[in-house]
């Protein structure tokens, strides 16, 4: 007897509740997440922050704040900060607000339970990985550090990670820099 797993699609996460929790759908598998921690947001709103001002100085493209990232009808996520260039963001960008493909850096902040971290830190780096993110960022606001991915010949691969003391830079982001530990900062 075969047995056929259920796969998430899309459609789907339009029946489930609006009940401030995070669905999320990678490789046709539901994760649901809780509301995040204050230290979480705030790590989230700061490097938005960081990447804003740097981004309307330059005029390359724009951060956001857990944008839709539909890849495929069943890897369809919400990523905590994404930015893309103006020129990627036009490409990508459907009627409904969300992106249909990879922006050019995904950031996920690790929320404070283990399963929600192992999520960040193995299936939305495969996922980000398979799908084009040039960059990603995994940033971790109780050890106050950072992880920085990036795009090798075929997988992003960790690069650095970054500690509080050091600063935070991109070539993918030229002239950008922020200490890690502003990121914690109020």
């Amino acid at each position: 007897m075969t047995t056929t797993a259920l796969r998430w699609t899309s459609a789907d996460l339009e029946t489930l509740p609006d009940d401030g929790k995070r669905y999320e759908i990678i490789e046709g598998e539901l994760y649901v997440s809780k509301s995040p921690h204050y230290e979480h947001q705030r790590a989230c709103s700061n490097l938005t922050e960081f990447l804003g001002v740097w981004s309307r100085k330059t005029k390359l493209g724009r951060a956001v704040i857990a944008p839709g990232v539909i890849f495929a009808d069943d890897d369809d996520v919400i990523p905590d900060v994404a930015w893309a260039s103006y020129t990627r963001r036009d490409e990508l960008l459907d009627a409904q607000g969300h992106f249909r493909g990879a922006p050019e850096l995904v950031i996920e902040v690790l929320s404070f339970t283990g399963s929600n971290a192992r999520r960040d830190r193995e299936a939305k780096l495969k996922l980000y990985s398979r799908r084009g993110v040039d960059e990603y960022w995994i940033v971790d606001w109780l050890f106050k550090q950072v992880d920085v991915y990036r795009r090798g010949d075929f997988d992003l691969e960790l690069v650095a990670t970054l500690g509080a003391p050091e600063f935070l830079e991109s070539p993918l982001l030229p002239g950008f820099s922020c200490l890690v530990r502003e990121i914690f900062e109020d």
